[in-house]
């Protein structure tokens, strides 16, 4: 069938009498439009015919047909010709002015639909602005417009502004859209007004300076004055919010004219101005936060004021008291009784909280003045009548405490705290005057009013749930703050448990279950146990519930008990709870989640209430070790129980058979939880490993030993010397027959590294341990496994500390595997070149722990290596010649640094040699001669290249940390030191003393460490990057010693975010030329140290400065850059969302930039697009994380985001990923 008949007999249908004909006509031809978008291409005649049937539809009688054409107007619109579409345009404008209501409002809805549905690139959208924009203009100049069609218009034009504002800013429209709808302004119907004040505001961002500033001064000051007519005076605060929302920035330098205006408005009396006065405080609050500082005071003042403003509810002196108490039954009847339908005094109160949350939202500096002048007023209305407004009370005051989690100054990791790490943080948290201290001081009168609110039996549900949300938050802020109110805690959580949870209470029990888990984790338990006979009933029957939530919450609730009251003795819900768990656990058709933490509930009586449940027949475990379904939490249960009890060897028989069982399974989930089991069962047996385990174990383990996958390899290897150290005699027959050709080969691996390495190492020695005969087999057979395989899948560096190992454990070998490979490093030995190299590692490892002075003429024949054609043998050869130094510093010392001192061609070699003396020497040894390498090692790197100064400064650090009192201070002497290569090596070397993170030394270098840090600021680009990078050392290991001295630090470190032309050269690259930035480096240590800085020293940033450089950074020419900022704004929409949020406007262009790609030219090749895809796939992320946070905030963002979901190529991506 011919696209011609076809769409004939579309139009037939359409032109039919019968309504259904002509609905199905239209959706037919919907459908064909958007599985062949060039249905239309070069049959004009047929596309008028279409057209012009569509367009009759829209005057169709029948409701339907007419949204039928509307919603095929949206889809034509994309791929009719220009002057079919300036028809389109023009009739639809045409029946919007009419006088037939219902053909105006589809009319407009048409409109509307082709706005929203026209594609964002591409010359449909330039040319339906270009077109459409004058005609609706000159629709609202028209004075026999109706405000229907009015309101419709403006809604269109904000569609296209919010689209297309680069459409609408290159066209020149005459007369200006603003001087058109700034009348409207006075329109006398109020919804026009509304809608004129939006449209009016998207249109300021493309419009002239000259002509917003004749709209403020004629439109706005005259307006805010006190004598002013209010109903003016109200849509004058109404713009002011609006331009606020979407130009900040032209608003932000009048606001010293503004504001005054503002503060005195609210104080009149008109309670729709004050609440608009309110909301567009709030917004200037959010928008303008650096120009709005000198106001924060009035705010806070007016704010506080408002808050509290119910002028129909009257209770003399001690309102605030009595509103936030709710002890009194006839102040609650009377408050119960009280009703007036037309007291609209709560929207205030809610606006002014909304206002108070906006400034504890971006003002985290000002945390202790809002815990001393805000927090009690928010405190005071915790009982406000109106249901709205105290949910809005008790949600800010949550954002208070989350602000003071991030702000507060104490450290977010409670691992890092017992670690020792952050340990200064902690103190804050006892500054008199600080947010700590302050809330506190506080909790008393908050707990008691919170509490008070949720005891009534007519609370709802709803507000029931808030109030469990917000003691979970001070919970978490505050551990251990609410022991005065356990009488209260109990009764109300009693309360709510005692009903069975609804599908509309459902969320209410799931938050107070986490809170009591909470209570119980963070409570010592004398301040609890006398409640738990009352309450313990209710969580029994909630761990009983239907529904699997409440179920996996409950028992996450009796773990959190159990361990908070171990050892737990004569407790008599200890058996119920038991039985509840097991229950579970044989049931078939339990929940996953239920079971998982039903199981994690049984271990937890094991480790805590082990009497109990050591009476009973065991059969939890038959359910726990079951072979099908989802294991992983039953292995972490048996992990955990055998760690903590002595079940005995049966049940660990029992648990091991089932674990092998596991291990024969295909697939990678949930491995290395198995192997960690397997070790802790094999250390559980108490009379000793059975003796076929090793036999049936190993040959299970075998195929794991592969560098296919490194992580089970070195759990795998741990298994066997666990083996080896608890069963040798049974374990050595089955390793040496079975599986040790196998870890030949893997000693080799290149791929072999960190924790996989050194649990090779540890199977090495264990395996010797295990039979003294095998180190005369091991070591040789290690060389030949090297000698076997090409050098670039070998790695002799591990096979040399393989053999280091079997020395080492076996002392018996040293002087045979010395003998065997110092003869192959002789001057006239014929060895391979491998060979060389392998000898030389070998006698390395070996000179660690070995003194080899009686054997000199290694180490002379390991120097002579310096001088070898080889890279790989010199290198070798430097390792081997520092760590024999290492057996007889006052023998071998000496010579390397004489060779640093006078040889300039082995002076890097010996430098790498004497890093291996620092690095590899104890404390002790380095004390004794760090004087003797001090002076070489600084004197012979200043005049270096950079390569030799950095291993000079590796050395240099090391040493610092040896003796700080003594060296700091040199090394600080040279700060000024005129020659830069100085300056480097100094600023490179306290970089290096960041690698020991022992607080020893701390006093001494925190009066230091500003001095050094302040070479960011060098005139030498090299001095400069080295200092940025030690700031982002110091930032990372010692972050306390900078906090306080961030003011100072971060100018010099946000000027290196700048691009500086002048560091950008051209050179010649045959016909091309290439641009070359020298300043890059130095510019990416800066972004990665503001990165560092926003995990370690949030509290101490300002943010909105720190911002202006991550926005700017989207803007990098290099793509590095951005993709660093694009990270920063994935994390600061977790920490700090709220500031973040205000910079969504100045993001936005840049992110949508990113997002369009890479230009296609002649020249670009397939890695310019892969490149390009992955930076739009790090825009993308940032992006879905703004998104979750920023919908609503920014107009401009709200649409790029739309428009990416829309994206044919990255839609789907960009779905998933805000989920």
């Amino acid at each position: 069938m011919t696209k011609t008949y076809q769409m004939n007999s579309l139009i037939e249908k359409m032109q039919s009498p019968d309504q259904d004909f002509r609905f199905m006509g239209l959706n037919d031809l919907m459908t064909e439009i958007k599985q062949d978008p060039q249905c239309f291409l070069g049959d004009e005649t047929v596309e008028n015919k279409v057209l012009k049937q569509v367009l009759a539809l829209v005057e169709d009688k029948i409701s339907e047909v007419k949204n039928q054409a509307v919603k095929c107007l949206g889809q034509l619109i994309k791929i009719i010709r220009q002057v079919q579409m300036e028809l389109v345009v023009d009739k639809l404008i045409e029946f919007s002015g009419g006088k037939d209501q219902e053909l105006r409002d589809i009319s407009a809805l048409a409109l509307k639909t082709i706005t929203a549905e026209l594609p964002p690139d591409g010359r449909v959208a330039a040319s339906a602005c270009a077109k459409l924009t004058p005609k609706l203009l000159a629709q609202i100049q028209s004075s026999d417009t109706p405000s229907e069609a009015l309101v419709e218009t403006l809604a269109i034009l904000s569609i296209l502004i919010s689209r297309f504002p680069s459409h609408l800013s290159a066209s020149s429209l005459t007369p200006h859209p603003l001087a058109v709808l700034v009348p409207l302004l006075s329109h006398p119907r109020p919804v026009v007004r509304k809608r004129a004040i939006v449209t009016l505001s998207q249109f300021i961002t493309i419009s002239p300076p000259e002509l917003f500033s004749e709209l403020f001064t004629d439109n706005v000051l005259p307006y805010l004055g006190p004598s002013a007519n209010i109903e003016k005076q109200r849509t004058t605060v109404n713009l002011v919010a609006a331009v606020a929302r979407h130009s900040p920035s032209r608003l932000a330098p009048m606001l010293s004219e503004i504001m005054p205006g503002i503060v005195k408005a609210v104080q009149r009396e008109d309670d729709e101005l004050r609440e608009g006065c309110l909301q567009a405080l709030e917004i200037l609050l959010l928008r303008c936060p650096a120009e709005i500082g000198p106001y924060v005071p009035s705010i806070v003042q007016v704010g506080n004021q408002y808050i509290k403003y119910d002028p129909n509810y009257s209770a003399g002196d001690d309102e605030d008291e009595e509103m936030a108490d709710a002890d009194d039954d006839d102040e609650d009847a009377d408050l119960d009784e009280y009703s007036d339908d037309e007291d609209t005094s709560y929207k205030i109160r809610r606006s002014a909280t909304k206002l108070l949350a906006a400034l504890i939202g971006t003002r985290p500096e000002m945390l202790s003045t809002i815990y001393k002048d805000v927090s009690p007023v928010l405190i005071s209305r915790f009982g406000d009548r109106e249901e709205t407004v105290k949910l809005e009370v008790w949600s800010t005051y949550g954002l208070l405490l989350s602000q003071t989690a991030v702000y507060g100054g104490l450290s977010q990791s409670k691992e890092d705290v017992t670690r020792g790490k952050r340990k200064r943080d902690t103190e804050t948290m006892d500054v008199e005057g600080g947010p700590y201290s302050l809330l506190k001081s506080q909790v008393p009168a908050l707990s008691k009013a919170l509490l008070n609110q949720l005891k009534s039996q007519k609370t709802s549900s709803g507000t029931l749930q808030a109030g469990f949300g917000l003691l979970y938050s001070l919970l978490n802020v505050l551990p251990g703050s609410l022991s005065s109110q356990v009488a209260s805690i109990t009764s109300t959580s009693r309360r709510v448990l005692s009903t069975s949870p609804s599908t509309s209470t459902a969320t209410l029990y799931l938050n107070c279950l986490s809170f009591l888990a909470l209570f119980f984790a963070t409570h010592s338990p004398p301040i609890f146990t006398s409640s738990l006979p009352s309450l313990t009933p209710a969580l029994l029957k909630a761990a009983g519930e239907r529904h699997p939530r409440v179920a996996s919450e409950a028992f996450r609730v009796f773990s959190a008990l159990l361990q908070a009251v171990k050892p737990v003795k004569n407790a008599d819900w200890t058996e119920p709870l038991y039985d509840q768990a097991v229950a579970r656990l044989t049931t078939h058709d339990t929940d996953a989640e239920v079971r998982g933490c039903a199981e994690e509930c049984i271990g937890d009586l094991w480790i805590c209430a082990t009497d109990v449940v050591r009476s009973k027949n065991g059969k939890e475990w038959e359910s726990i070790c079951r072979q099908t379904g989802k294991v992983d939490g039953a292995v972490k249960v048996i992990i955990k129980v055998a760690k903590e009890v002595n079940v005995g060897d049966a049940w660990v028989n029992g648990c091991m058979d089932w674990i092998l069982g596991l291990l024969k399974k295909s697939g990678r989930p949930g491995k290395s939880d198995i192997f960690l089991a397997l070790e802790v069962l094999i250390r559980s047996y108490t009379t000793g490993v059975p003796s076929g385990l090793p036999s049936a174990l190993i040959s299970q383990i075998k195929p794991y030993l592969s560098v296919s996958d490194i992580s089970l390899l070195s759990q795998a290897l741990s298994t066997l010397s666990v083996l080896l150290e608890l069963a040798p005699s049974t374990t050595f027959p089955e390793v040496e027959a079975h599986v040790l050709s196998d870890i030949y080969a893997i000693s080799r691996s290149p791929l072999v590294g960190g924790t996989a390495l050194d649990s090779l190492l540890n199977f090495y020695a264990a395996l010797v341990k295990a039979d003294k005969q095998i180190a005369t087999h091991i070591v040789p057979s290690l060389v030949i496994s090297v000698d076997k395989v090409p050098k670039a899948e070998s790695s002799p560096a591990n096979a040399a500390r393989c053999v280091a190992q079997v020395v080492k454990t076996d002392h018996s070998v040293a002087a045979g595997t010395i003998a065997e490979y110092s003869k192959h490093v002789k001057p006239s030995s014929k060895a391979k070149q491998s060979t060389v190299v392998l000898s030389l590692l070998i006698l390395g490892e070996l000179g660690r722990f070995i003194d080899m002075s009686p054997q000199h003429d290694i180490f002379t024949n390991a120097i002579e290596h310096f001088s070898a054609e080889q890279e790989d043998v010199r290198s070798a050869a430097s390792f081997a010649a520092g760590n024999i130094a290492i057996g007889n510093l006052h023998q071998f010392l000496p010579a390397i640094v004489k060779m640093v001192q006078s040889d300039a061609k082995k002076r890097l070699l010996s430098l790498h040699a004497l890093k291996e003396v620092v690095t590899h020497c104890s404390h002790n040894q380095l004390e004794g001669v760090a004087d003797i390498l001090w002076v070489p090692l600084f004197e012979n790197s200043e005049n270096s290249e950079e390569t030799t100064r950095n291993v000079a400064a590796a050395c240099l650090g090391k040493l610092a940390t040896t003796h700080p009192s003594k060296y700091l201070p040199q090394l600080h002497n040279r700060i000024h030191d005129s020659s830069p290569a100085a300056r480097a090596t100094v600023v490179a070397a306290i970089r290096y003393t960041f690698a020991d993170t022992a607080p020893t030394y701390d006093e001494l270098l925190s009066p230091l460490i500003i001095d050094f840090l302040s070479l960011m600021g060098d005139a030498d680009l090299t001095v400069r990057r080295l200092a940025l990078s030690t700031l982002n050392s110091a930032a990372r290991t010692k972050s306390h010693l900078i906090r306080d001295h961030l003011s100072v630090l971060l100018p010099n470190l946000y000027k290196e975010t700048v691009i500086n032309k002048d560091l950008i050269r051209t050179v010649q690259m045959g016909p091309w030329t290439h641009k070359v930035d020298d300043g890059l480096e130095a510019r990416k240590t800066a972004y990665e140290t503001m990165y560092t800085l926003l995990d370690t020293c949030l509290h101490k940033l300002d943010l909105r400065e720190f911002l202006e450089r991550v926005v700017l950074g989207l803007a990098d020419d290099s793509d590095e850059i951005k993709v660093i900022c694009h990270m920063l704004l994935f994390r600061l929409s977790q920490v700090a969302p709220a500031a973040v949020s205000q910079r969504l406007d100045e993001a936005t262009p840049q992110l949508e930039k990113t997002m369009k790609g890479a230009t296609v030219t002649k020249d670009t090749v397939k890695q310019d697009l892969e490149r390009a895809a992955e930076l739009q796939r790090s825009a993308l992320r940032a992006v879905a994380a703004l998104s979750k946070i920023g919908a609503g905030v920014s107009p401009k963002f709200d649409a790029f985001t739309e428009d990416l979901k829309k994206n044919s190529t990255w839609g789907a991506e960009f779905k998933e990923l805000i989920g």
